[in-house]
């Protein structure tokens, strides 16, 4: 048992100062003086304490990637971010499309990961958007979200019958929306005024919304739980918005930097990723599509790529960039002490909405009951974002030499904590 003293939690968006009592079965009394002469002490030094952040769309590259990133690497970088919960994107080696490949899986985050880590299962055998996998027996496991992310179905026939597999068991599909039909060859940014002012082939936003409306309308058809990753253009939360408002089970996701980015802002590789940056219009819709609700959460699709993959031509180079490192203060610094949104919004779209969408109880909430699942943040330190520092393997990010306000101090799972700054 531990009783963390001197530290602030989120009251109706105050900071009030509390005392946190807990243990590894969860948080078990927050009030303003706990008397526990049995609990190991810990001096929270007036940091601020927020439910442990979780992000529903990582890339954490092994097996078959591990150059890249590790399950080690990429849940440490997460632990570093305030991040207590990560779910897995398929995208690996082998893909995780059968019980057998899965089961291994499994047993390799347990051994190496320092979060909690929850798995998807891809929604075609390979992603080749061909075959639906053997949901039924990937469901009895216990998988409950499935998701083809890198590569768009480009069926409709496979996605429908995916969907009807999925609600069939409860499941929810999470849905990459790509029509390659709508990219051309050489294509890496946005297709707007800036695109044709560099001369370069351009990523048109149909290449998102055309998908996702016709995702939309099967979900319509079929009642599937569905959830829209990376969500980029302004029509594309215009739709999510729709189909919320007639009743269909639909959400979507938005990253940190197509929240503060735009294609003006590309410079090389670093600023490449698939969705692109788009145009400021988009930028600011996806802001209001927070806001109203359209959209449901924030998710930040880390993507960590080798230094020598980053640095080849625009072109040539790899979508994606690392985030688990650097959403928080990112989106602290520029939406919440800007006055854009409040703490308490940040703080739910990041862990409280995540939670509630894809079911992971007791996760979310810094309340008594709920998981010892939390983040220490000294909200005041300001510094500047070094990649060169990242626990990450990944160094890809556009945001290296910021200057951000919002420090991660130290994260527990379970009551342990699992990271500490300087200790690692």
């Amino acid at each position: 048992m531990k009783l963390l003293k001197n530290v602030h939690v989120l009251e109706n968006n105050r900071q009030v100062r509390k005392e946190i009592l807990f243990d590894e079965t969860g948080i078990l009394k927050i009030a303003e003086q706990i008397d526990a002469p049995e609990a190991e002490v810990i001096d929270g030094k007036e940091m601020t304490a927020l439910p442990g952040l979780i992000d529903v769309h990582v890339h954490l590259r092994e097996p078959g990637f591990a150059y890249k990133e590790t399950i080690d690497t990429g849940t440490m970088a997460a632990a570093a971010g305030g991040f207590t919960t990560i779910m897995a994107m398929p995208n690996v080696q082998p893909y995780p499309d059968s019980t057998e490949v899965m089961e291994a899986y499994l047993q390799k985050i347990e051994a190496d990961a320092h979060v909690h880590v929850i798995p998807y299962a891809t929604i075609t055998k390979a992603e080749s958007g061909k075959e639906v996998v053997d949901m039924a027996a990937l469901a009895k496991m216990g998988i409950r979200a499935f998701s083809d992310d890198g590569v768009g179905v480009q069926s409709g026939d496979v996605m429908e019958e995916a969907m009807k597999q999925s609600h069939a068991l409860g499941t929810m599909i999470v849905a990459h929306t790509e029509d390659m039909s709508y990219r051309k060859p050489g294509a890496y940014m946005h297709e707007g005024t800036e695109s044709k002012a560099r001369g370069v082939v351009g990523i048109p936003s149909e290449c998102e919304w055309k998908q996702l409306e016709r995702d939309l309308k099967l979900v319509e058809k079929t009642g599937a739980h569905y959830h829209c990753c990376h969500v980029s253009a302004k029509e594309s939360v215009q739709l999510l918005r729709e189909y919320r408002s007639r009743g269909c089970d639909v959400s979507g996701e938005v990253t940190a930097h197509h929240l503060l980015l735009c294609d003006r802002d590309v410079v090389d590789a670093n600023w490449k990723m698939n969705p692109p940056l788009r145009g400021e219009a988009d930028r600011k819709a996806l802001i209001r599509g927070l806001q109203e609700g359209a959209l449901s959460l924030i998710a930040n699709d880390h993507a960590p790529h080798s230094e020598e993959e980053k640095k080849r031509p625009l072109e040539a180079a790899p979508f994606g960039i690392v985030s688990l490192e650097t959403a928080f203060p990112l989106l602290y610094t520029k939406l919440v002490l800007t006055g854009i949104v409040s703490l308490k919004q940040l703080v739910n779209w990041m862990s409280t909405a995540p939670a509630e969408r894809f079911g992971l109880a007791h996760r979310g909430r810094l309340e008594e009951g709920y998981a010892s699942d939390f983040t220490l943040v000294d909200l005041n330190e300001e510094y500047i974002i070094n990649r060169n520092h990242f626990l990450s393997k990944g160094r890809n990010t556009p945001f290296h030499g910021w200057r951000v306000k919002g420090k991660i101090k130290a994260t527990y799972v379970n009551g342990t904590c699992v990271y500490e700054e300087g200790k690692q």
